[in-house]
């Protein structure tokens, strides 16, 4: 190693020596711990696909509700392909749809996984 090189890594040492004994234990143990973090305060807001809005006649007879959240709607979409096994079993994006999907789904006898979302939009009535 050159004696440059050499120097610096002395010099490095001696910084870092000094910036250690500065901080002494008793200053690490002043410091005021910071406050526990809390849930805003006031009832949980509900906006965008949490926020229940009235659904069509269709929908509403499959999930037997006047009015549902889209997460909710899809979440029973879902609860109801996986309790009559109801994808594909090759092609597991595929769903292949009984008579009570058909009546939400437009009639289609299949529908991808990420149809679900589209044709799921025009049973949400928008309310201003």
């Amino acid at each position: 190693m050159s004696g440059i090189a050499m120097g610096f890594f002395k010099n490095s040492r001696v910084l870092l020596a000094a910036a250690r004994s500065s901080s002494s234990p008793a200053a690490a143990t002043k410091k005021t711990p910071a406050p526990p973090r809390t849930a805003a305060k006031g009832p949980p807001r509900s906006g965008g696909i949490t926020k229940p809005v009235p659904v069509s006649p269709a929908l509403r007879k499959f999930l037997g509700v006047p009015e549902a959240s889209r997460a909710e709607a899809v979440k029973k979409i879902w609860e109801h392909i996986k309790l009559n096994n109801l994808q594909n079993p090759t092609n597991k994006r595929e769903i292949l749809c009984d008579e009570k999907l058909k009546s939400v789904f437009e009639g289609k006898d299949k529908v991808g996984f990420l149809e679900i979302g589209k044709l799921l939009s025009h049973h949400f009535i928008k309310t201003v």
